[in-house]
């Protein structure tokens, strides 16, 4: 879906809600998204002193590759996106929120709602993504390995901070 620049002056305000079909952009543009059901979107467009609104909600579920054990998991997706547009002519007026990365610059006469999802789905993708079974499961081990969550390496480092302050730190390696 695609809103010109004219129409959304004139009209000042567009309510809409769409559902949008992005699986193939989705899976070219990220290898990590493995399908991407029908994405719900529900918002408005608004027009402002120069400066154009697009605020709306988007729900979606992917499918994504466990970080543990690459598995598909299925990710349920929940996202508020509110964007402010300005067009080249408007922007030094704009140049507070220019400066503040606040507002993008329209290189088109039109905004598009198919781009801005697939760009905030793309952003909010997770780097940690567990099936159920796995939140519980132990880290992976070998012989002489072992995977540690960041707690437990913060632990062992203070473990270790704690036998330096020893008085028999010194004896450490003295029959290897």
């Amino acid at each position: 879906m695609k809103w010109s620049l004219n129409e959304i002056t004139k009209k000042k305000h567009i309510n809409f809600e769409e559902n949008l079909d992005l699986h193939e952009e989705l899976l070219a543009r990220s290898s990590e998204i493995l399908d991407c059901s029908i994405i719900e979107t529900m918002g408005e467009v608004n027009y402002e002193d120069g400066l154009f609104y697009l605020d709306y909600q988007l729900k979606t579920v992917l499918t994504l590759p466990s970080s543990r054990s690459l598995r598909a998991v299925e990710y349920p997706m929940e996202v508020v996106v509110n964007e402010i547009f300005t067009t080249k002519e408007n922007a030094n007026e704009n140049q507070e929120l220019l400066d503040n990365d606040m507002i993008f610059i329209l290189d088109k006469d039109l905004i598009s709602l198919d781009e801005s999802v697939a760009d905030n789905i793309l952003l909010e993708i997770p780097l940690r993504v567990l099936a159920e079974n796995e939140e519980d499961e132990a880290m992976p081990m070998g012989k002489f390995w072992s995977v540690l969550t960041e707690e437990d390496y913060k632990k062992q480092q203070e473990e270790k901070q704690d036998e330096k302050k020893s008085p028999f730190v010194g004896l450490d390696g003295l029959f290897d």
